[in-house]
């Protein structure tokens, strides 16, 4: 029988792949384990400070308070959370700006929030299904956000991302 995920660890891992898997995937792994596996990583690592991870750990709960007051119809809540949620976003850019993958699925994460809060907005104030040219409603306001986050994205993965793969591959060639 075809085991793929072995197969992967016996290529990347061939001391001993099987108590790898069992160590990672049935039981809690060792600090020692995880530790030996990362650092016969081949990738590039990407790490944040901690008092980043914060923001971004704080960012997550602003939103879910922001959705959550939305779902809630609590207009105040909602409303007042928009702004340290997309604060919060905006700054998460901004210190990613000099890594271009980073950068752009923060803008995009950014747009997004926006998006999300037009729309809410319309809803609370009552324009949601206001037609306000040619069959669009207030809601449909949130597509512009929407399609700007989707454009930083497919701009990255189309044009950005295989230049990066191209240098990449000159420079270790």
């Amino acid at each position: 029988m075809e085991r793929p995920i072995l197969n992967v660890f016996k290529k990347y891992y061939p001391e001993k792949p099987l108590e790898i898997i069992k160590s990672l995937f049935l039981m809690r792994p060792s600090k020692n384990t995880v530790t030996s596996i990362m650092s016969q990583s081949t990738e590039t690592e990407y790490i944040i400070p901690a008092r980043y991870r914060r923001m971004e750990n704080m960012h997550i709960v602003f939103w879910l308070m922001k959705d959550i007051s939305w779902c809630m119809i609590w207009k105040a809540l909602g409303i007042t959370m928009i702004i340290p949620t997309l604060t919060i976003a905006i700054v998460i850019a901004w210190r990613t700006r000099h890594i271009a993958a980073e950068l752009s699925h923060n803008l995009a994460i950014a747009f997004w929030i926006s998006a999300n809060s037009l729309w809410m907005i319309s809803e609370f104030f009552g324009f949601d299904t206001m037609v306000i040219w040619n069959g669009f409603t207030g809601k449909h306001l949130a597509l512009v956000p929407f399609i700007i986050g989707i454009s930083i994205l497919l701009y990255y993965y189309v044009v950005q991302r295989p230049k990066e793969i191209k240098l990449k591959k000159a420079v270790t060639t």
